[in-house]
């Protein structure tokens, strides 16, 4: 058969319409990119041959280079978005895909995700009614870097029913899991091409699928359809030449008027008329100036055509959804359901299983091309990327990016501003600094401390031993925070930080995997019930009676780091506790349903520590006075496995570690009653004189 190739244009590699395997370079990126050849017309590829696939050029001969040590959150402050592509951006790549000249649908790899981990997954994109495959052009390089991304583009003249489309999406889909049986493949489909990753996973409940439905079709909204296609009817079959002729002759490339548009359109012009509104002005700009290539994207016949097949794959999805096994991650707009209603989706949220409803409350109908979503990090904060059979908290989790972390940074402002974190670290010589010179560099490191009221302690430190130190902090958290629960009685979304920094479901095991991998782990043994306690609780350690950690940090000859922070009762006070709660009915029947959602990982202890009830306390915020962070000197257990395998000696050491937490909270309730900056007015008439950026004293060490 004769291979048929799209065009190689805008950074993107084409993908063959044949059984046959190509490869193509772009000079300009010097990326090399494996094609893959499927038809709606041809047999699929013996799974034998497997397909060519992007790999890095390692050559295993070349010289060791010396590794430079850079902190990459150093500058967070100037980090820049992720996602720089725009709807202008679409507009001008999809103007060479509308103008290929037809053929049949195929798959193509975007250059810009060649430089994607090892063992990535598949990714597999579905378009929706445009057809072109380039939805996710403004997450490409994001994803690029976790996934091995295929996008599939439907020529606008194709007209392949949606049950062969199926077909051929299957046929990859086999092809792929045959060749890699142990890698999960991801489908990624948007409005209708979310009814054809449904249709393929319950033709195939046997293959290892995750799906990530964007606003998928789930009816047709004949209010505004059949008028749509009534009129369409009527209208004469040369319409939508003599527009796009109209088009061409006030928007032709090089004219005065499509100069100034696209000028007007520049990111950089229309940053300077600043905020939402200038990102709203600029997509109207965009669209303005591409006026030709959206009527040459929908013509009259192709219109038409859209609207059938969507008819057909939804009554299809409504047919097959009960056969459906795969996972399923459904993102759904606040704004423009014309091809959904919120009914459906609750039905599918039921039906489907392990499905998680994420909603965009701020998007409109095509979220992926909107400001403020990002794939990628709603994809970590639902905890759905994974490289195996099932999602593993430890290999799974992918590093926040700089911006990412400028966004938490952002979010924790008022707070970090507020409080002015002094951080005090104890060198080897038992100094007391004030930086985080003695905290270990190489892990394993088992930080062990105070859990504040809601844990207000945990921002201002992560971040700070991050960009100060480049340490990340993976910090063993309550399960509920990972749960994806549909009538939660909080939103979802307010976890999302504790997963976007690394957060592990607290388990022995998970400890145990953590220090094998000689990560720095946080870990709060009075969990719970230490950071909802009840009134005059503040500063007192809830800890199990016998040791729980010692053991297996001394198994991996991990640093324990003792550290205490005071602060809390100087920005708010507890006034309305558990124990006021429980007396009042409505309180208490939603700290009763709180609590059993979440699940007591303490049931069975008789101490106060298995009393873990979930609630939220009754806060009254302060004039906002000062954190203080005291990180002690790290306890050395490597060469003591064997001595501490004696649960006698094992609890000597967890008392002893417990007793210095406690010496570090008291220490610092001593000396912040010499802080002369304890008080906010103080510490802004300094920042007045001395400048915002500047670091404040404290009291004298």
């Amino acid at each position: 058969m004769a291979v048929t190739v799209l065009p190689s244009v805008s950074g993107l590699s084409a993908v063959a319409s044949s059984s046959n395997l190509r490869r193509l370079t772009s000079a300009s990126n010097h990326r090399l990119t494996a094609i893959k050849s499927v038809t709606s017309t041809s047999s699929p590829p013996t799974p034998s041959s497997g397909v060519q696939r992007r790999r890095k050029n390692n050559d295993e001969n070349r010289a060791t280079v010396a590794k430079v040590v850079e902190n990459p959150y150093s500058k967070v402050e100037a980090a820049r978005p992720d996602l720089q592509k725009r709807l202008s951006d679409f507009l001008e790549e999809a103007r060479e895909f509308v103008g290929d000249g037809g053929g049949p649908p195929r798959w193509f790899s975007p250059l810009e995700c060649g430089a994607q981990a090892t063992n990535s997954p598949l990714l597999l994109y579905l378009p929706g009614i445009d057809g072109t495959g380039l939805g996710l052009i403004r997450h490409h390089k994001k994803l690029g870097e976790i996934f091995d991304i295929w996008c599939l583009h439907i020529p606008v003249s194709d007209r392949t029913p949606v049950k062969d489309l199926v077909k051929l999406i299957e046929e990859t889909v086999k092809s792929e899991n045959f060749r890699l049986p142990n890698r999960p493949i991801y489908l990624v489909g948007e409005s209708i091409g979310a009814c054809l990753a449904l249709d393929v996973a319950a033709r195939n409940p046997n293959i290892d699928l995750s799906l990530i439905l964007v606003n998928p079709a789930t009816h047709v909204n004949n209010f505004m359809v059949q008028p749509l296609s009534g009129m369409l009817n009527v209208l004469p079959d040369g319409l939508p030449t003599l527009l796009e002729d109209i088009f061409d002759f006030g928007f032709k490339q090089g004219d005065p008027l499509t100069g100034m548009l696209d000028a007007l359109s520049n990111e950089f012009s229309v940053q300077r008329m600043g905020g939402v509104g200038g990102g709203m002005l600029r997509d109207v700009l965009a669209v303005s100036a591409n006026l030709p290539t959206l009527s040459r994207m929908f013509p009259k016949d192709t219109l038409l055509w859209k609207l059938e097949m969507l008819k057909y794959a939804i009554a299809s999805v409504n047919s097959h959804i009960y056969s459906v096994r795969a996972e399923t991650l459904i993102l759904l707009s606040g704004r423009d359901h014309w091809l959904l209603k919120e009914e459906d989706i609750d039905r599918y949220s039921r039906t489907l299983p392990k499905c998680i409803v994420r909603k965009l409350d701020d998007n409109g109908q095509f979220p992926l091309l909107e400001d403020g979503v990002d794939l990628a990090t709603i994809i970590k904060c639902t905890c759905f990327y994974r490289r195996g059979k099932s999602h593993d908290h430890i290999t799974d989790y992918i590093m926040p990016t700089t911006f990412e972390l400028k966004q938490q940074v952002d979010d924790h402002r008022l707070l970090m501003d507020g409080t002015s974190p002094v951080m005090l670290s104890t060198l080897e010589d038992g100094t007391v600094v004030r930086s985080l010179e003695g905290l270990p560099s190489e892990g394993p490191v088992l930080y062990v401390g105070y859990h504040m009221i809601l844990g207000f302690e945990l921002a201002p430190m992560v971040i700070q031993l991050m960009t100060e130190r480049n340490i990340h902090l993976r910090g063993l958290a309550h399960p509920m925070l990972f749960k994806n629960l549909q009538d939660s009685l909080v939103d979802t979304k307010m976890f999302d930080k504790y997963k976007i920094m690394g957060g592990v479901p607290v388990s022995h095991f998970n400890i145990y995997k953590l220090l094998r991998e000689k990560a720095h782990v946080l870990l709060y043994p009075g969990g719970v019930r230490e950071a909802l306690h009840r009134k005059g609780e503040e500063y007192k350690l809830f800890w199990p009676e016998r040791s729980e950690f010692v053991r297996v940090a001394s198994k991996f000859g991990a640093k324990i780091v003792p550290f205490g922070v005071v602060g809390e009762d100087d920005i708010c006070e507890i006034v309305l506790d558990s124990n006021d709660q429980r007396n009042i009915p409505i309180l208490k029947d939603l700290m009763e349903k709180a609590t059993k959602d979440a699940g007591n990982i303490r049931e069975g202890d008789e101490s106060e520590l298995g009393n873990q009830e979930c609630y939220f306390p009754g806060l009254v915020p302060k004039i906002p006075g000062r954190f203080y962070y005291y990180f002690g000197k790290p306890i050395e257990t490597a060469g003591k496995e064997k001595e501490l395998k004696d649960k006698e000696k094992a609890q000597e050491l967890y008392l002893q570690v417990k007793s210095e937490v406690e010496q570090c909270i008291d220490y610092l309730k001593v000396k912040r009653e010499s802080d002369p900056y304890r008080h906010l007015l103080p510490r802004m008439l300094y920042q007045a004189s001395h400048g915002w950026s500047s670091e404040i004293p404290t009291f004298d060490l």
